[in-house]
């Protein structure tokens, strides 16, 4: 246990500025010699959780929860403030080619993107793949982990990384939820794939749609972690349900909770895929609240 000054990141008045953190995960830093990367929780200092620690809010102590995250970000270029692949004047064509893709004239900052898969990898970080996005400059990565806290720890180190990597070349990630506003290029979201024992083992389709349902009536709560300015993501467009409907169905990318086609397909034994979260929300934070919500129907 250690201390920091709190007033510098505004998390304490400078008149009483200390502010504790507990170490909580640690894994190898592969830029440094003999290096180590610690992820800490901040507590206030009588020891209890600071009013910002989204990570001492969850309920999974037994790691009964899983999570994978998909983390979507833009790499942006700061001398002409838009992505990369965009030109100085005007813009790109039109999304479509660049999801996934491959070639110069589609994906943009590649060596970027490998270099960060494979720092998280040598880090020991559970990144299940990467992608070019469907916008142009806009890329993915995907973390999973078996408990909600791993899973939001191993999120916040790779954006880190992503980020010191993202300085050697002279580019930022923006992980802005719509950095492009109203343009017709999709937004950036983390969507939650989360499952529990109930959904692994539910053999019957009445248990996801007990679970499905019990989000419907706590929307406001959910959007209220699931990221800042996610109104200009979730429009009803772009592969996104409207920030103040909520719905749920099979393999439906425009619905709020998507239930994997893989899931029905295994006798309804899986997880399910909400898809509200937004690119900058705090991964703590929205496992948090989806943990709170499932077991409002665990308890039943």
């Amino acid at each position: 246990m250690w201390c920091f000054d709190g007033s510098s990141t505004e998390q304490a008045p400078g008149g009483s500025s200390d502010c504790l953190l507990k170490p909580v995960y640690i894994c190898q830093d592969p830029q440094r010699k003999n290096g180590y990367l610690v992820m800490c929780e901040v507590l206030s200092p009588n020891g209890t959780p600071h009013p910002t620690n989204g990570r001492a809010t969850i309920d999974d102590d037994d790691n009964d929860f899983w999570f994978g995250f998909e983390q979507e970000y833009f790499l942006w270029n700061p001398a002409t403030n838009k992505p990369l692949g965009f030109p100085e004047n005007g813009y790109p064509a039109p999304q479509g080619p660049y999801y996934c893709s491959v070639g110069a004239k589609n994906a943009f900052g590649r060596e970027i993107v490998e270099e960060h898969l494979d720092v998280c990898l040598e880090a020991g970080l559970n990144v299940e793949g990467i992608n070019a996005e469907v916008a142009a400059g806009q890329w993915e990565f995907q973390i999973f982990a078996k408990g909600a806290k791993e899973a939001g720890d191993q999120i916040w180190v790779a954006r880190y990384l992503l980020e010191r990597i993202g300085e050697k070349y002279g580019v930022s990630i923006n992980w802005h939820c719509k950095p492009l506003g109203s343009l017709d290029w999709n937004g950036s979201g983390m969507h939650a794939n989360f499952s529990n024992s109930a959904l692994r083992t539910a053999g019957k389709k009445e248990v996801y749609d007990s679970i499905c349902s019990a989000f419907a009536p706590v929307v406001k709560e959910h959007i209220e972690v699931y990221g800042a300015d996610n109104h200009l993501r979730l429009t009803g467009k772009h592969e996104t349900q409207s920030i103040d409907t909520f719905s749920y169905g099979v393999s439906d990318r425009g619905a709020s909770i998507r239930i994997p086609i893989a899931t029905v397909e295994r006798g309804w034994k899986g997880w399910l895929e909400d898809r509200r979260p937004n690119s900058a929300a705090d991964p703590y934070k929205v496992a948090s609240r989806i943990i709170k919500t499932v077991k409002t129907v665990s308890s039943n």
